[in-house]
């Protein structure tokens, strides 16, 4: 039997059936809220954040045209509630664009990234590697931790990032080249590969 989509499942709950919203909430519930919970940093705000999503969703749902994506609305919702939530704790780090001299470690990063074969999961498959890489993404100022978890984590589209954010394409590919240069000098520096002068 063949699963109903998203949309499908949308214009469902519009037209009345309960259970579709719950297929719903269930479908994204543990990859929503790893997504909150890596972006916040901490299990009580993404759990908030994750029951305003929905909370939302559920009341706003009758306004929805099916004939959109829901993935990229959903992300939208939870991404907005999630800024609003580190503004409002004045958590905001200060933002760097730029990510050094040394390019070369930063192109051998983002080519491997962007291998449509390796998953950041493979990348990253012994466990200490996994923390170290957690606690640098955690370290990266919030716009670029954000575009480092929708780009490789939830592997969004560049057109989906563009909408969940609400910015150009063209910024979407800048900031995601910031971000990864960003996390590669971290990381570098975090393993003691920085070069040293």
């Amino acid at each position: 039997m063949k699963q109903s989509s998203d949309e499908q499942l949308v214009a469902a709950f519009q037209a009345g059936d309960q259970t579709a919203f719950t297929e719903l909430v269930g479908r994204y519930e543990k990859r929503l809220f790893n997504y909150l919970q890596k972006f916040l940093g901490k299990r009580a705000w993404a759990e908030d954040v994750f029951q305003d999503t929905f909370l939302q969703v559920y009341t706003s749902v009758g306004r929805f045209d099916v004939t959109r994506r829901f993935r990229p609305w959903l992300y939208t919702i939870a991404t907005n509630k999630a800024r609003d939530l580190l503004r409002s704790h004045a958590r905001r780090p200060a933002v760097q664009l730029t990510a050094g001299d040394d390019q070369t470690g930063t192109n051998q990063l983002w080519d491997a990234l962007l291998m449509h074969e390796t998953t950041a999961e493979h990348l990253f498959d012994q466990k200490q590697e996994r923390l170290l890489v957690r606690a640098v993404v955690a370290q990266l100022p919030d716009h670029l931790r954000q575009i480092i978890l929708l780009a490789y984590f939830e592997q969004l589209s560049y057109k989906e990032m563009a909408q969940i954010l609400q910015i150009p394409i063209g910024t979407v590919k800048s900031r995601l080249h910031a971000a990864v240069a960003n996390f590669s000098r971290r990381y570098r520096e975090q393993t003691g590969q920085a070069e040293r002068t």
